[in-house]
């Protein structure tokens, strides 16, 4: 069985007296293997680029995955999608600067319940704009992989509905992300995951009350993980396991909250035989 590389995306560090360079040390420190980048390209400068590459060189901590929320792709102005198109495209440029392998995007929701642009309108607004991501992604050498956000609005809501778009836009370089608490709150049966197969292109994980979206480590929460891991790996899936850790109670100390998240999960995929 193949063994999963372990990563973290680094906006468990948002909000928190943690620096970017610090970030990334102490993500090496933890025990981190990759790491996933939460910083928009239309925000960073070259040089600030520049130092975030060299920055996860010099700790030996590969990039991996660039995280890009885009809810542009379900507006229906086109001066909005022009800007969102180009905007992930000069995302999926600063991925292949820091030599990543995919770019995470997460599309967005329905508006107006519907009743004023017809849902299956949206859903081909985004389908389209994704289709040019992927397109130009695939010149770069990377990947688009989409989120499942497990919420009653979201476009790609179930796992269901998420293959279909992937399917639909028929793009190789676009693929699926299993995030593994949101397989949860989405009700997804440990075989619903099967019908990813050969379309996974990462991996987000987490915890979660089983209600509410939380992003808590490992352990903590009432997400079965291990089976949910164990049905991504049954697919075949070779590749990053990203935790995505967020919105820790206020007063946390954030550093061991990361570290009770990479000790749970690790010793998850240790169970699933998928980490040494």
């Amino acid at each position: 069985m193949a063994k999963l590389e372990l990563g973290m995306i680094s906006s468990t560090w948002l909000g928190t007296e943690i620096g970017v360079e610090e970030g990334i040390r102490q993500a090496k420190a933890i025990g981190f293997d990759t790491y996933d980048i939460f910083q928009d390209a239309l925000d960073l400068t070259d040089a600030e680029r520049g130092e975030i590459k060299g920055w996860c060189a010099d700790a030996g901590l590969p990039i991996r995955s660039q995280v890009v929320v885009a809810f542009g792709l379900v507006d229906f102005n086109p001066a909005v999608q022009r800007f969102t198109l180009d905007r992930i495209k000069q995302n999926i440029d600063q991925a292949a600067f820091f030599g990543a392998r995919n770019v995470l995007l997460v599309v967005g929701e329905y508006y107006w319940d519907g009743e004023v642009f017809p849902r299956t309108a949206i859903w081909g607004m985004a389908a389209d704009l994704v289709r040019q991501s992927g397109e130009y992604a695939a010149t770069k050498g990377l990947e688009v992989v989409l989120e499942l956000e497990p919420f009653s609005e979201a476009l790609l809501k179930d796992v269901h509905e998420l293959v279909r778009f992937v399917k639909e836009v028929n793009v190789p370089a676009v693929r699926a992300n299993a995030d593994i608490s949101h397989l949860h709150l989405s009700d997804a049966s440990f075989a619903d995951v099967a019908v990813m197969k050969d379309l996974i292109g990462h991996i987000h994980l987490s915890d979660c009350d089983g209600k509410v979206h939380g992003d808590m480590p490992a352990g903590m929460g009432v997400t079965p993980i291990k089976e949910y891991l164990q049905a991504i790996v049954d697919t075949g899936y070779e590749g990053t396991v990203s935790i995505e850790l967020e919105y820790a109670p206020e007063g946390t100390d954030i550093v061991p909250w990361a570290q009770r998240a990479y000790d749970g999960t690790a010793a998850i995929m240790r169970e699933v035989g998928v980490r040494p």
